[in-house]
């Protein structure tokens, strides 16, 4: 039933939203050198990698010198990309994703295989379950970006308390995986975003 949801909800997003990605896409284009599309390396479902995909916020090759970002004044980050960062609008993209089968609308967000490295056996079992657009995690960490630009070693303050919350706080949904806890989480998201 979940995957069916996936799948009318990803379709109609995208025919619904059509004008807006284009207008995004162009946007993007005309802000900065480089792809409208960027894609990175994740780990999906049992481990599986996938490139996920997102609207480019940032200058071209700004991943290869920190995989993390760090507040609204990181200077990585495109004019119109802080536009799109602020409503979550670049991981509109991630409806194809969802359509393909790699991602669900609702479900942990996929991380990065050097942090998946890190994980122990426990929280492995996140990895049991198809990665989401959102989940309780991003809700709650919707300003990640700015906890991290207030931190000394970001990175570290990210693996030793971001990621670990993350995960638990991914094992509702897990561990409880209804259909209306499926549109909870969906109408938190569009609350949460609609209230930046």
């Amino acid at each position: 039933m979940k995957r069916l949801l996936d799948l009318v909800i990803s379709i109609l997003g995208i025919i619904v939203l059509s004008p807006l990605l284009i207008y995004i896409a162009i946007r993007v284009k005309l802000d900065s050198k480089g792809n409208v599309f960027y894609k990175q390396k994740r780990v999906g479902v049992n481990g599986t990698e996938f490139y996920l995909y997102k609207f480019r916020t940032m200058c071209i090759g700004a991943d290869k010198k920190d995989l993390l970002t760090y507040g609204c004044t990181d200077t990585r980050i495109t004019k119109f990309g802080r536009w799109l960062r602020k409503y979550k609008l670049d991981e509109l993209p991630q409806l194809f994703n969802v359509l393909s089968g790699e991602m669900s609308i609702v479900g942990p967000r996929p991380e990065v295989p050097k942090y998946v490295s890190l994980y122990s056996k426990e929280q492995k079992e996140i990895l049991k379950v198809r990665p989401g657009i959102t989940d309780i995690a991003s809700i709650k960490f919707i300003s990640e970006n700015d906890i991290l630009a207030g931190q000394q070693e970001p990175e570290q303050y990210y693996i030793n308390h971001i990621m670990p919350e993350k995960i638990r706080l991914n094992t509702v949904f897990i561990t409880d995986p209804t259909i209306g806890n499926y549109f909870r989480i969906i109408a938190l998201t569009i609350k949460k975003i609609a209230a930046q």
